[in-house]
Formats: structure tokens, sequence, C-alpha cells
């Protein structure tokens, strides 16, 4: 059987984040990796990458009609740690100036993106309470980041110094990040109604068999 393209691209992001982190945790002399607490990251960003699909599973797996997995939020959901290590593996986060900046904006707004779909937080009525949970949401787990950051490496660290600036830099960009989720999720949640509530032109329905005729 065919898996669906979006979970094939799942597994593959969790394949490529895990094999760089390996390959990081044993070169620990070359310098992209020194100091960057990969011994760690190899424990627990596998973990963070399967709680959103172990949470939905063990959430939905005792429905009568369970839905099918939201392959596409795993997928965003996995992908900014994909993006992480990769940098790392390339040294852009000490090549490219703005690599780690841009890494907060894009990567918050795929995670949040994605969170949103797995949630349907794009449905949630009224408006203003997906915006808090994405936002919001999105700012909290940027604030988490930079405490595990803090925790893992920087404390212990050559970076301490700027640490207070950086983060605050990091948790703005990232709550901006989350904002732009929030706009695709509404463009989202516009385009689906659009869907649900268009009527097929004056007589498809009827030469399709799927709308009966009025009789006279």
């Amino acid at each position: 059987m065919r898996r669906p393209p979006a979970k094939a691209a799942s597994l593959l992001v969790l394949a490529a984040t895990v094999i760089q982190l390996a390959i990081a945790s044993v070169a620990t002399g070359l310098p992209q990796f020194e100091g960057k607490g990969f011994g760690a990251r190899l424990v627990f960003y596998p973990i963070l990458m399967l709680l959103v699909p172990t949470v939905w599973w063990l959430t939905q797996r005792r429905r009568p009609a369970p839905p099918d997995p939201p392959w596409t939020g795993f997928a965003l959901v996995m992908a900014p740690f994909l993006v992480d290590v990769s940098g790392n593996t390339l040294n852009l986060y000490d090549t490219v100036v703005w690599w780690d900046d841009a890494n907060h904006f894009v990567n918050w707004f795929l995670v949040c993106l994605g969170l949103g779909l797995v949630l349907g937080v794009w449905s949630v009525r009224p408006v203003w309470v997906s915006g808090v949970a994405v936002v919001g949401g999105g700012a909290l787990l940027a604030l988490a980041w930079e405490i595990g950051e803090w925790w893992t490496f920087i404390r212990h660290g050559t970076e301490l110094a700027t640490a207070y600036e950086d983060a605050l830099g990091d948790m703005t960009l990232g709550t901006c990040g989350a904002c732009v989720a929030f706009t695709v999720l509404r463009l989202y949640a516009k385009a689906k109604a659009r869907g649900l509530t268009a009527t097929p032109p004056a007589g498809r329905g009827q030469r399709a068999g799927l709308i009966p005729e009025e009789s006279s």
C-alpha cells in the first residue's frame, strides 16, 4: 500500500534529523557541533518530534471511527527540528549572520501552523479564541525553547554574555512567526468554508444524478 505523501515526508524528516543528530553527537570535535548540547538533542529532539503524533494517536484510537491522521500537520511540526540540525551541520549559524533570526521566525511559523492543523484550531469560534491559542501558544513555546537552550548549553557555554538580548529577539521573532501562522490558518478556514458552502452550477447536479430534479 502506497504511503500518503505527507506521511512519507514526516518519516523522511524524522530519519534525516536523527541521522544528523547521531553524527553530531559523535563528531564533537567539529566547530559547528562543539558546545551545543547535541548529546541532549539526540535524546530530546526525537521525543519532541514524536510527541504530537503519539498524543494524537492515544486520544483518537478509541473513537469508533477515528479520522485519518493529520500527516501534513505532523510533518510541519517536525520540520523545524530538521531545519535546526541541518543549520548546525552546514555551519550556517556561525557563517550566516541572519540564519538564527530567520530560523526562529520560520520555525515558529511551521510549528504553530502544524499544531493548528492537528488540533483543528482553524475552525474554533470565535476567531479571537483561535488567535489567542495560536499566537499565545507560540509565545509560550518560544519561552520554553529559550529556557531549554539556556539549560542545555548556554549557561556553560561561550554565549552567556549575549544570551539575554538574543533570547528577547528570538522570542519576539517566534511570536511574529506564530502571528503569520494564525493568518494562514484563517485563510485556510475561509477556503474550507467556501468549499463547504459552495453549490454546483445549475444543471450540473441533475446531469450527474446527484440532485433530484424538482417536479412541477
